[in-house]
């Protein structure tokens, strides 16, 4: 038997971009629990070694791709044989074989090498393709382009779902059913009764006017010899904006609802017929969905549900034709990212009884989706349910941050056996939830939460000794996922749920730590590109949903920064190379508008979110707490022309490095002659002002000691609590460690006084806030599930804590740099992590100054140990290589494998 087997994984990228992970699926009606098909003709392919011996390198593969599997079980790969390709690349590998076509299916396993004189097959895989080609498409898009008698579009808009509907006949016998549909705004899709994919708020929103995403699904095993019906409902989503014809020079609208699906069937004879949308399908707005809008809810109407509409027996004689309406703007693309699922569930905790017929509920947990209810009572009873975060002193909701967001689900029972109802087309951030008018006395087992998020694995997790730092890290996994949704938006609860920039800057790096985000910042970067103006500037939101073109450097800088995050944490070069062209017009442009003296001299966000002078306030008012736009917009600048420097090369675009070279000197220069005060301090001293020089490598060599001891002079001056905002915070950890501060970073992640991480906890917090004074600020901006105050905390609980951290030459974690640091007051710490080549462990335990350690490298991964403040005195195995001192650090080579160290620590006590 084999000591080593391989888990293979298929990464879709468009040439230059983005990603999906398609699970190995057989062609069943399970496979349409998840969307199929893809437009991308150059894919790529990955896999993972496993292996109980250590120092297991892959030597050579071989992959294999067919057309179908009994091709590829009779060894006959028609589309592809790379043959054996002398080469330790796992991840990533292009596609070269023949061109694929539409709806084509593809199936390929791979054969690896190691330098252990192993090989072996892995399983089978399989992934299929989409409509490549415009002309591909032969459905035409219908709807219904106005408004119905009961509706309103309104600042509060109420506007119905459309229901259309299909009958059809299959008279011959199935080889392959790929059904392809854009449902604009949201769709849900039934055949023959049976919900199509377990997706929810599909498809992924995008600028519409630029990009109209589609899902495709294999049906084959769906289908009915003889008559069949599908049937859609279409939501408003962010196509139908919520808030029409209001503040109409910030809020982009695109139209009504609007549907196109193409059905693509194969018949074992070699015969192919198609069922298109058109205006021979039926129509109705008058069903039971009556209104659904993302910041007020959905209310639902089972007295005018129409049951069995999605078959092929139900009597459509009442119901009109669509109308064909107007392509939307956007060209199709097949939507590679996943998207929404129901990811968990959540129990209710406790039940109060406020007052009539009013009823409290307790989820006891901050989260994002719905609330899926159980009901009984007479037809046309109204149960109202209404969403908040906290409540007020008396037990009522506490709505005032929510805004005008109305936030309420209603349904309307059709009486008769218990039912059960989830609403469709929305979601609530929301621990609470008021019940009115439920028929008799609610209990918990009526109630249950439902979590909602695009899918994607959770791959890493960390635990410590310190129960706060344990707990801020679980709330910030909470607030992540709450604030995925086919786009990283800043809260999922008021009238707002955009994704803005600055939020994650850095941000999607720490976020990367705990959730495989890959093919949904991939998708982001391309809502940043198309969201670009011809003149270069990119909005603080993207998708531009809000045309807020403010010109930062901060917040659009995000666009640099998550595509150096997706190179290093995932290797993929590929977002680096295909958005480098429109990143180098950004820069450029800011240059050209905003560049004085050499300094960049447009800011308008600042240090956003400063712990204030006072608890009410929502931004501090104090000159001394806060740092000049000028300065933060130049340092970041610099570094970012330090980022470009390395895209130029990854790009091919090498002739650019030395005018980057040449513009960093002169804004160094610049920047130092202007900020630098005293030789030891920048600006007015804040913070921010001295980190991020440091942090950025702009303060002269001689210097760096003096301006380091300033910033902790700042730092415990505050008493060793947060003083920074957005923008400090995002280095502040990584930071003080960088420059031997490491007990005070620890110290200021686990404070539990305000303001901090540990504040938030204290007060009872199940996610991140978005002020650090959340409980008593002003509601008109105290969010209580964010992101953007994160900074690099994650990051650094990860790189730092436990020392997992990718090699800048080898990225994606082929190589890893392991340097723990052991801080005083942590007694233990576990670490794992999910990386491309497999999972990475860091354990440690601390007693005194003596550390036990174990350790695991994935096959195919090497690992660069490098020991500051600490001797090693036990290891279980031989080291690759001599140890070595270098700047005063021990270091050494590890090869795959697990290992158990001893340390000795000094200096420490």
């Amino acid at each position: 038997m084999k000591r080593w087997q391989m888990i293979i994984g298929l990464l879709i990228v468009l040439p230059a971009a983005v990603q999906a992970q398609l699970a190995v699926q057989e062609l069943k009606c399970e496979q349409l629990k998840s969307p199929v098909g893809i437009d991308v003709l150059q894919p790529r392919l990955s896999w993972q070694l496993k292996s109980d011996q250590k120092n297991v390198t892959q030597t050579a593969y071989q992959i294999w791709v067919a057309s179908s599997k009994a091709l590829l079980d009779a060894g006959r790969p028609d589309l592809w044989n790379s043959g054996k390709v002398a080469s330790d690349q796992s991840v990533l590998v292009n596609y070269k074989g023949r061109l694929l076509i539409t709806n084509g299916n593809c199936f390929w396993k791979v054969q690896v090498f190691s330098n252990k004189n192993d090989s072996a097959w892995s399983n089978t895989d399989q992934w299929s393709m989409g409509l490549l080609h415009p002309g591909d498409w032969k459905a035409k898009w219908i709807g219904y382009d106005e408004a119905s008698p009961w509706d309103s579009v309104t600042q509060w808009s109420r506007l119905s779902a459309r229901y259309f509907r299909k009958g059809f006949s299959v008279q011959q016998k199935i080889k392959t059913a790929v059904l392809h549909i854009a449902g604009l705004g949201l769709y849900e899709c039934y055949l023959n009764g049976k919900r199509i994919g377990d997706q929810v708020l599909a498809p992924v929103s995008t600028d519409y006017r630029k990009s109209v995403l589609y899902n495709s699904f294999d049906v084959s095993g769906a289908l009915n010899g003889g008559k069949n019906a599908i049937g859609v409902v279409l939501g408003n989503g962010r196509f139908f904006t919520m808030r029409q014809n209001y503040k109409l020079k910030k809020i982009n609208t695109f139209g009504y609802p609007k549907l196109l699906l193409q059905l693509d069937i194969t018949y074992t004879d070699g015969s192919s017929e198609q069922l298109l949308s058109d205006d021979t399908w039926k129509f109705t707005a008058d069903g039971p969905i009556r209104t659904n809008n993302e910041y007020d809810g959905e209310e639902y109407d089972a007295t005018k549900a129409f049951p069995g509409w999605t078959t092929a027996s139900f009597d459509d004689s009442k119901w009109s034709g669509p109308q064909l309406v107007a392509a939307p703007e956007g060209t199709l693309r097949t939507q590679l990212t996943p998207g929404m699922r129901v990811m968990d569930s959540i129990r209710a905790k406790k039940i109060s009884h406020l007052r009539d017929s009013v009823f409290i509920l307790d989820l006891g947990q901050n989260f994002a989706g719905w609330l899926r209810m159980k009901v009984k009572g007479m037809r046309g009873q109204k149960v109202t349910l209404r969403f908040a975060e906290s409540l007020q002193p008396d037990g009522s909701l506490y709505t005032a941050n929510l805004r005008d967001a109305r936030v309420t689900d209603i349904y309307t029972l059709k009486g008769g056996d218990e039912e059960q109802w989830q609403p469709s087309f929305v979601y609530h951030g929301f621990r609470y939830v008021e019940i009115t008018g439920y028929p008799g006395t609610p209990s918990l087992d009526d109630f249950t939460g439902m979590l909602v998020y695009d899918q994607m694995a959770t791959n890493g997790k960390l635990e410590t000794s310190n129960a706060t730092l344990n707990q801020v890290l679980k709330n910030a996994w909470w607030s992540i996922a709450s604030n995925y949704k086919g786009m990283p938006v800043d809260c999922p609860q008021r009238n707002e749920r955009q994704p803005w920039l600055g939020d994650r800057t850095q941000g999607a790096l720490g976020e990367s730590y705990l959730f495989n985000n890959a093919t949904l910042y991939a998708k982001w970067l391309d809502d940043i590109r198309e969201s670009q103006t011809e003149e270069g500037a990119i909005p603080d939101v993207a998708p531009a949903f809000w045309n807020y073109y403010s010109d930062n450097v901060t917040w659009p800088a995000a666009y640099i920064l998550v595509a150096d995050m997706l190179y290093q944490q995932y290797g993929d070069r590929q977002s680096v190379v295909k958005h480098y062209p429109s990143m180098k017009k950004w820069m450029d442009y800011m240059q050209r508008k905003y560049m004085k003296g050499e300094l960049i001299t447009k800011d308008k966000y600042g240090d956003w979110c400063v712990p204030p002078e006072s608890l009410e306030l929502i931004r501090s008012k104090d000159p001394l707490r806060n740092t000049d736009g000028t300065l933060m917009a130049t340092a970041y600048y610099y570094h970012l022309l330090q980022t470009m420097k390395r895209f130029a090369a990854l790009a091919g675009r090498s002739g650019d490095i030395a005018g980057y070279d040449r513009l960093a000197t002169r804004i160094k220069t610049a920047f130092n002659k202007t900020f630098l005060k005293n030789g030891d301090h920048y600006d007015n001293n804040t913070v921010t002002a001295n980190l991020l020089p440091l942090y950025f490598g702009m303060v002269p060599e001689d210097r760096i000691a003096k301006v380091g001891a300033r910033l902790i002079q700042k730092l415990r001056q505050n008493g060793l609590h947060i003083s920074t905002g957005v923008i400090g915070t995002q280095w502040l950890m990584r930071g003080l460690t960088k420059y031997g501060f490491q007990d005070a970073a620890f110290t200021l992640a686990t404070n539990t006084t305000y303001p901090g991480w540990g504040y938030m906890v204290g007060q009872g917090a199940t996610t991140i806030w978005e002020l650090w004074n959340g409980n008593t600020a002003n509601p008109q901006m105290n969010s209580q599930n964010h992101v953007m105050l994160l900074g690099d905390l994650i990051t650094w609980s990860f790189e730092s804590l436990a020392g997992i951290k990718p090699v800048a030459e080898e990225p994606g974690f082929k190589q890893i740099v392991v340097n723990p640091i052991f801080v005083r007051g942590l007694d233990t710490l576990k670490a794992t992590y999910q990386s491309p080549y497999g999972c990475i462990k860091s354990s440690w335990k601390r007693n005194a100054n003596n550390v036990a350690w174990q350790l695991e490298i994935p096959a195919n991964s090497t690992a660069i140990i490098t020991l500051a403040d600490a001797v090693l005195n036990e290891i279980d195995a031989p080291i690759n290589g001599a140890a070595t001192l270098r700047r005063g650090e021990l270091e050494f080579k590890l090869g795959s494998g697990v290992y158990n160290m001893k340390l000795a620590l000094h200096n420490k006590e």
